[in-house]
């Protein structure tokens, strides 16, 4: 019996040493003694395993036993490595250069390079490729690094080594995050990702912005990283049209795990093409990707960096190949700026059988749980596959130590007492603010400067607020705004107070109330700019804007019903009085021009457009996004660019006789609008397609029509929505409209074959909108131009039917 107990015990004992996780670390370097970075260390035929760090150290836990250790980077052979673990184990390796021979190739003069035949037939194959694998999941480690190499001085008056806690020269990590996630997926296009676990140097709040689905780039898609980068995609070295956009070179062959390796350079045929550069690397017979070592340069037409490499590793798994191992290498120069880092995604235990639940996709494609970002330092510790550089555990250390004294009322304080100070320019420029940030409580005053206007009704006046603001956790707010307004003209005082209360982040839900009395634009949205129209009547005599004055109450509510559907809820009583001009001054005098009045319809004649009414009126409204995704996290949920139009209705009823309202209408609209549909190398398109109708329009005034978004100025801001030629008012209806509108960005598709364009990487644009009522039919505008980032310079004409109304130039800044 006591045999029996010891050989128990003993079992025991042997089945706890087997299963314990032993360490096996190292150094990985080449035949010169440098240290070769992010090698993928992974257990023979499986994909278990790691990669190592920027300076060639890697750490890999396995089970007590005897296992086969695989070694892979590009440019160097394969090694494989037998050990026997019992206890933690140190393993050294030195990586020799890849040996990539020509002896089985013959390459005879002028004819075609032999890697033609290879590309051939890897385009041949790509569709099968991609989609032979219908669904998989794994588990993912991000790793992002982002290094300042130089900055200037100064940014705006600011001490760039104090705001971003750079070392004397300027240098240092900015960003370094950890992450571990669950990643889902199911053809064609469904994901989900669950974060597990999240590290930020000093942001022990936040959360990673790591996201697995954005590191898995396909190189079987014809065109790659669309509206990322650049505003049109990038065409892979075996998309179906490669050969019209690349050169290839068959460098060598070697074999590897019983396969024969084709490594081939690809080389732009053009210069500026939005093409890769580098090394892919082929499989023979199947004509798979094995890895690829391709870059993207600023003659590609990046933005905002100025070279991204993109190194993939994949690794068998069952009767397919998958990415283990993925690196986004980056370095740039903006404003002098000088930036570089990587973002590594290490992918391991594949599952190519997954076994998902009824309704497990539904449009969350990254969840992130409240406690993703509690792991303690020795949770890190015991689970962070690849190992820390020196550099990256002390910023750990200082960032994380800094920020808890930032948490400490006593810091707070003392910044605040800084920051808060008051200054008379301060305020005049750019406003003053008392911030206590350890309450969470925040006041803004408004710029003195922007509060300044002039227009003929209310002549030089001001308008001035003060804000407040009460954060709580996870992103909820209180607010509230009082606002003054005073005409020096008129001698009219009105004010206001805004409160809004954001309750339920994740939600999207809010609620809002305001009440007062205020002096507002005839079109409910927006005509022109204050400081616009102000400059327009003190300089050339035109005074674009007619305005009336508002006393109101207004209460509303927005929530998220159901994922991509947001439903409204507004009720509105306002008593609208007309206001006549009451001055005509001006900085010049233009001759032959003179003031209109304050109504649109008779410029020459002060004549009311509308008595003094009330008007109690109600509006619900829902906006459903088809195919809406989002990321969940514990302060909010976060739409992310949707593939599918957003769709509106929306209905508006005005009520008679209800606290002596005057009005009785009842409206409907519906709309359909999408931003940057894809369409590859020919850039991108816009569009809005709105209509709707007055089911009865009884008793309403020129105030309750429906009004459009209309321009008159050389320079405004940007908005799909915005006619570019028409009348802020003549169009207004209260029958029935329809409205379309277009613009296509071909993102350098022309210009980029033009070398001084080609150098201002500047994206040609047209567009077109189009409105027609029972009594303006068919008004039509047409527009072109440059555009280089935020800012657009077009020409464009405007007809009324077949009638020519306008035409010029328009310049267009903002995002």
């Amino acid at each position: 019996m006591n045999r029996l107990y010891a050989l128990t015990i003993l079992c025991c004992l042997s089945n706890l040493v087997f299963s314990q996780q032993l360490t096996l670390t190292g150094t990985i370097k080449d035949s010169q003694g440098e240290p070769v970075p992010f090698v993928s260390v992974y257990l023979k035929n499986t994909t278990t395993g790691t990669s190592a760090n920027v300076e060639g150290r890697y750490v890999l836990k396995l089970k007590a036993g005897e296992h086969i250790i695989s070694f892979r980077a590009v440019g160097y052979k394969q090694q494989e490595k037998t050990v026997n673990l019992d206890d933690n184990k140190a393993l050294d390796i030195t990586l020799d250069a890849e040996s990539y021979t020509l002896d089985n190739v013959t390459i005879r003069a002028n004819a075609e390079d032999p890697a033609y035949a290879i590309i051939r037939n890897a385009i041949k194959e790509r569709k099968k490729h991609q989609q032979e694998i219908n669904a998989f999941s794994c588990d993912v480690y991000i790793k992002g690094v982002q290094r300042l190499k130089g900055a200037p001085k100064k940014f705006f008056g600011r001490d760039i080594q104090k705001v971003l806690e750079l070392d004397t020269n300027r240098r240092g990590i900015i960003y370094l995050s950890e992450s571990q996630s669950k990643f889902n997926y199911r053809r064609p296009n469904d994901i989900r990702e669950e974060m597990i676990s999240s590290k930020v140097a000093g942001r022990n709040n936040a959360f990673s912005f790591n996201k697995a689905s954005d590191l898995i780039i396909d190189f079987y898609d014809n065109y790659l990283l669309e509206n990322k980068l650049s505003s049109r995609g990038f065409i892979s070295p075996i998309a179906d049209n490669a050969l019209f956009y690349y050169h290839y070179k068959l460098l060598g062959e070697s074999n590897e795990n019983g396969e024969r390796i084709y490594k081939i350079q690809v080389i732009p045929r053009r210069e500026h093409d939005p093409v890769f550069r580098g090394i892919i690397y082929i499989m023979d017979d199947s004509w798979r990707i094995y890895n690829t070592d391709l870059f993207l340069t600023k003659n590609a037409g990046i933005n905002f960096i100025d070279t991204l490499n993109i190194n993939q590793q994949f690794t068998k798994v069952e009767q397919t190949y998958m990415p283990t191992n993925i690196n986004f290498q980056f370095a740039g120069n903006v404003l002098g700026f000088k930036i570089a880092g990587y973002f590594i995604g290490v992918y391991s235990n594949y599952d190519l059988n997954p076994k998902f639940p009824k309704n497990f996709f539904s449009g969350e494609i990254l969840k992130i749980t409240e406690m993703v970002n509690k792991k303690d330092s020795v949770y890190w510790k015991n689970n962070r596959p690849i190992p820390l550089t020196p550099d990256e555990r002390l910023n750990y250390i200082k960032k994380d130590s800094i920020a808890k004294l930032k948490e400490s009322k006593v810091y707070l304080d003392s910044l605040e007492r800084e920051n808060n100070k008051f200054g008379i320019g301060k305020l005049v420029l750019r406003g003053h603010s008392i911030n206590d940030r350890f309450h969470k409580e925040y006041v803004s005053f408004d710029p003195v400067i922007t509060s300044v206007f002039y227009n003929t009704v209310e002549g030089f006046a001001v308008r001035y607020g003060v804000t407040f603001r009460k954060e709580f956790e996870n992103r909820k707010y209180f607010s509230f705004r009082p606002e003054a307004r005073y005409g020096f003209a008129n001698r009219k005082l009105t004010g206001s107070l805004t409160t809004n209360y954001y309750y339920n982040p994740v939600k999207r839900a809010n609620i809002g109330l305001s009440f007062g009395n205020g002096i507002f634009d005839m079109n409910d949205l927006g005509s022109m700019t204050l400081l616009g129209n102000a400059l327009n009547s003190l300089l050339y005599e035109r005074n674009f804007s007619k305005f009336y004055q508002k006393s109101f109450v207004n209460l509303n509510t927005t929530r998220e019903l159901t994922n991509g559907l947001q439903g409204y809820l507004g009720v509105d009583f306002a008593r609208n009085k007309y206001l006549t001009n009451s001055t005509d001054f001006k900085f010049i005098d233009v001759k032959d021009l003179e003031f209109s009045s304050n109504n649109p319809f008779s410029p020459t004649a002060e004549i009311p457009l509308f008595p003094t009414y009330n008007a109690l009126s109600a509006t619900a409204s829902l906006t459903y996004t088809i195919g809406q995704r989002y990321i969940t996290r514990p302060d909010g949920k976060f739409y992310t660019e949707a593939k599918y139009p957003r769709i509106t209705v929306l209905y508006k009823k005005g009520f008679d006789k209800i606290l002596s309202s005057d009005v009785d209408y009842d409206f409907v609209k519906a709309e359909l609008f999408q931003e940057r549909i894809s369409l590859g190398l020919w850039g991108y398109t816009s569009f809005l397609v709105g209509a709707g109708k007055f089911l009865n329009s009884d008793k309403m005034y020129f105030l309750d029509y429906k009004h459009f978004a209309g321009n008159i100025s050389t320079i405004f801001p940007p908005n799909l929505r915005k006619f570019q030629f028409l009348d802020f008012y003549q169009f207004s209806t209260n029958k029935k409209y329809f409205e379309a509108h277009l613009e296509h960005n071909f993102s350098g598709f022309f210009t980029n074959k033009i070398p001084l364009l080609r150098k201002a990487k500047l994206e040609e644009f047209i567009g077109g909108g189009y409105l027609s009522t029972p009594d303006k039919r068919n008004y039509k505008e047409f527009y072109f131009g440059l555009q280089r980032l935020i800012f657009k310079v077009g020409y464009g004409f405007a007809y009324d039917g077949s009638k020519k109304i306008s035409q010029g130039f328009r310049i267009s800044y903002g995002l």
